[in-house]
C-alpha cells in the first residue's frame, strides 16, 4: 500500500506538520526526503532499507555517489539532492556562529564541525578563526592529509589567525577511523599550538576530535 493510501496521522508529511518534525522517526523524515519509493515499496520502506544498510544516518550522510547508487532506487540525483541538503545545513551552522557569541553555543559548534568533517575519508584540519567577543570571522580547512594523518605545522596556523585579525581559536580535525579519542601525537600538537599562538596573544579556546559521529572537546575533559 502506498504512503498515500495511509490514514492521514500515520503520513510522514501530515504527521510533521500536525506535530512537528521532533516527532518523527529517522525513517520517515527520510522518506519525506525521498519523496517516493519504488516498485511494490513506500517510500518509508525503502527509507527503513537505506537505514539497515548504512546503519545510521551519519553514515548514511558520508556514503559516495556509488555507495548510495548500490541500493535500488536510488541514484545520482537523490546522491546530488542529499548533498545540497547537507551543505545548507552547513551554511545555516555556519552563519549560526558567526550571528551569536560561539562559546555560548558549544553544541551548535559540535553540530557544524561534524558536518564538515565526518564525512571525510581523509584527515583534515580546520580552524575557526573568532574576534575578541569570540564571534566567528572565518572557517577554513588548513591541512588535508591521508587516511591516517595530515601534517600539520604550528607556525601557519599562527599565520593564518595573525592575516584574520583573530584573537581567539579553535581547530579541529577528523579522524576517518571513527575513533573520536586523542592520540598522544593529537596532545602533544595542541600544547604546541597553544604556546605558539600564547606567544601572539591569541588564545586556544579548545581543539575538537570528530570521530564518525562524536565530537571530542579536549577543553571540556580538561587536556588543552
Amino acid at each position: 500500500m502506498s504512503i498515500s493510501h495511509w490514514p492521514a496521522g500515520e503520513r510522514p508529511r501530515e504527521k510533521l506538520l500536525s506535530l512537528g518534525a521532533e516527532a518523527l522517526s529517522d525513517a520517515e523524515l527520510l522518506a519525506i526526503f525521498l519523496r517516493i519509493g519504488t516498485a511494490g515499496k513506500s517510500a518509508v520502506a525503502l527509507a527503513r532499507e537505506l537505514l539497515n544498510h548504512f546503519g545510521t544516518l551519519n553514515r548514511l550522510f558520508c556514503a559516495t555517489a556509488q555507495e548510495l547508487s548500490a541500493v535500488r532506487g536510488i541514484g545520482t540525483a537523490k546522491y546530488a539532492q542529499l548533498q545540497a541538503v547537507l551543505e545548507m545545513a552547513r551554511r545555516a551552522l555556519g552563519e549560526e556562529l558567526q550571528e551569536h557569541v560561539s562559546l555560548s553555543s558549544p553544541t551548535a559548534v559540535k553540530h557544524f564541525l561534524r558536518l564538515s568533517l565526518a564525512h571525510k575519508p581523509h584527515e583534515v584540519f580546520f580552524c575557526l578563526y573568532l574576534n575578541t567577543q569570540n564571534q566567528l570571522i572565518r572557517a577554513e580547512s588548513l591541512f588535508r592529509g591521508s587516511l591516517q594523518q595530515a601534517a600539520v605545522y604550528p607556525r601557519e596556523v599562527a599565520r593564518q589567525a595573525l592575516r584574520h585579525n583573530a584573537a581567539a581559536l579553535i581547530v579541529a580535525h577528523n579522524h576517518p577511523s571513527g575513533v573520536e579519542q586523542p592520540s598522544q601525537a593529537d596532545l602533544h600538537l595542541t600544547r604546541q599550538l597553544g604556546a605558539a599562538l600564547e606567544l601572539l596573544e591569541i588564545r586556544l579556546l579548545d581543539h575538537f576530535i570528530v570521530g564518525g559521529s562524536d565530537v571530542y572537546s579536549l577543553a571540556e575533559h580538561g587536556e588543552l
